[in-house]
């Protein structure tokens, strides 16, 4: 099983959708069973709220299938839980890599590999921050599965 931990600051607006458009996309492809998917923040700012009203509202219309959820902080005893940290931006990649000693197993990633999903708390653009997600998701998927050469699809 492939396990992956989504993060953000506050673990209501990206990480939460990046964790349900990366199960779309694996449940699209008939492998949901091989992945365990989760996220997490790195602030406790936000720990115990569910997802942001308009965080749901854009998974809802792009038909993204979504829960209640209560946002989280990860912890460092969680490390050698996951295959893949992955972080939104450059200050979650840091939080990241302070949090887990500097990332010995070299698990701790950004979704993109060239910029960072800006944030829309702060910016209100949940399309921008959906089509880099959905970008990210599926590069990484994609990235996934070449590495899995024991990885089989339904």
């Amino acid at each position: 099983m492939i396990k992956i931990l989504f993060i953000c600051h506050g673990n209501i607006c990206r990480s939460p959708m990046a964790e349900y458009i990366f199960k779309d996309l694996i449940f699209q492809e008939g492998i949901q069973d091989q992945f365990l998917v989760d996220s997490a923040a790195t602030s406790t700012e936000e720990i115990g709220r569910d997802m942001y009203p308009p965080a749901k509202r854009k998974l809802k219309e792009k038909g993204i299938a979504f829960s209640r959820r209560q946002a989280r902080q990860v912890r460092f005893d969680e490390y050698g839980k996951w295959d893949y940290i992955i972080g939104m931006d450059h200050w979650n990649h840091q939080n990241l890599k302070r949090l887990f000693k500097m990332d010995p197993q070299q698990k701790v990633y950004s979704l993109l590999a060239d910029r960072d999903v800006a944030d829309p708390w702060y910016t209100d653009d949940f399309e921008t921050a959906y089509q880099d997600i959905v970008q990210g998701c599926r590069e990484w998927l994609e990235r996934i599965t070449d590495d899995q050469t024991e990885f089989t699809y339904a």
